[in-house]
């Protein structure tokens, strides 16, 4: 049986694939499913704009269950879904407890299944433990849309809903491997997220790809947890292991702002940074030039608020309305673009805390 996968590229194009086969089509769904994207600062949350989507149809009860928000990422992304769900007169929402490890999160879920939503949005503590309960979800006949974390099976979730993880790696080397092009003696360090996540390997993918391609390598990695504490301990142990640097991919801002605060006091000042996640912080370094955070690379947790969106159309039995009338689909990646000084300004309305 061929599955619909849509693949969203950037802010105006999106490819849908039905088999092999390809249509190129005009929006992206972010935020909101008449395919507008938020024309307020996503401080405020993503609201769905006018369109036959946003019409009240069935009231259903969507579940939402994530990790603790222990960083600025995960605290966006339950804020950006609830003031999503808010929009919604139909959704009646309800945020499970936060879980603090893998096994609270699958106690939690069970008892969420037992009360039998319409649509259950998972944000995993970890995929591959999580994969148990998403099945178990669908095999009551609940439709779970998996966020971030992918499953192990596809028989876990009615949708996956995730930024571009390669491509964030991708885009990262491409920046790095440009400026860097022709040094043959480039030091590239890098600092990952949770080594044992598929995102996080997948990140690592794309850039050691795009920097040979550039005829470049990662000379050192290290790795933290996606915290500003953990950060910060990374970049220490790397500046001690390389007396030089000439760049560092870090995969998330939160671990950035440790990053650069371990930087600074060790007066390292050769070496610049592109980060992952377009934080206001982040943001506001690249437009002011007043840190060696060069670049970032777009990962908006304002995809928990197409979750929501989503989750309702398929607890509704509707469609996307710019679909032609497809369903909505199994897959979804949201495209991770390259964020510099030149075009920092457009990405504002993506910035979190």
């Amino acid at each position: 049986m061929n599955e619909s996968k849509t693949e969203v590229f950037g802010p105006s194009r999106r490819r849908v694939l039905m088999g092999g086969g390809a249509v190129v089509a005009g929006a992206v769904l972010v935020g909101c499913t008449s395919n507008e994207p938020p024309a307020a600062s996503t401080n405020t949350g993503p609201v769905a704009a006018p369109g036959e989507n946003s019409t009240p149809g069935k009231k259903v009860r969507v579940t939402f269950s994530g990790p603790v928000a222990d960083h600025g990422f995960l605290a966006a992304i339950n804020s950006f879904a609830n003031k999503q769900a808010a929009t919604y007169s139909d959704v009646e929402f309800k945020v499970l407890e936060a879980a603090a490890d893998a096994p609270a999160q699958i106690a939690a879920v069970q008892t969420a299944i037992a009360e039998k939503p319409d649509a259950l949005i998972i944000f995993p503590q970890d995929g591959d433990q999580l994969t148990g309960v998403g099945k178990a979800a669908m095999a009551a006949g609940i439709p779970v849309i998996n966020l971030d974390r992918k499953f192990n099976d596809q028989s876990a979730y009615r949708l996956f809903l995730a930024g571009d993880n390669y491509k964030v790696g991708w885009n990262a080397g491409q920046y790095i491997g440009q400026k860097l092009k022709g040094k043959t003696d480039a030091i590239i360090g890098e600092i990952t997220g949770i080594q044992t996540l598929t995102l996080t390997q997948e990140r690592s993918q794309g850039f050691k790809d795009a920097l040979a391609i550039n005829g470049l390598n990662v000379s050192r990695q290290v790795n933290a947890q996606f915290t500003v504490q953990s950060g910060q301990q990374a970049m220490a142990n790397l500046l001690a292991a390389a007396p030089r640097l000439d760049a560092v991919f870090n995969h998330d801002d939160d671990q950035n702002i440790g990053s650069e605060a371990a930087a600074a006091q060790a007066n390292r000042k050769e070496f610049f940074i592109v980060g992952n996640a377009c934080s206001n912080t982040m943001l506001k370094h690249i437009k002011d030039g007043d840190a060696r955070i060069e670049a970032d690379i777009t990962f908006t947790p304002a995809i928990s608020a197409t979750a929501v969106s989503l989750a309702r159309l398929i607890a509704q039995g509707r469609n996307p309305s710019d679909l032609a009338g497809l369903p909505v689909p199994s897959y979804m990646l949201i495209d991770s673009e390259l964020v510099t000084k030149e075009n920092v300004d457009q990405y504002a309305k993506f910035g979190w805390d």
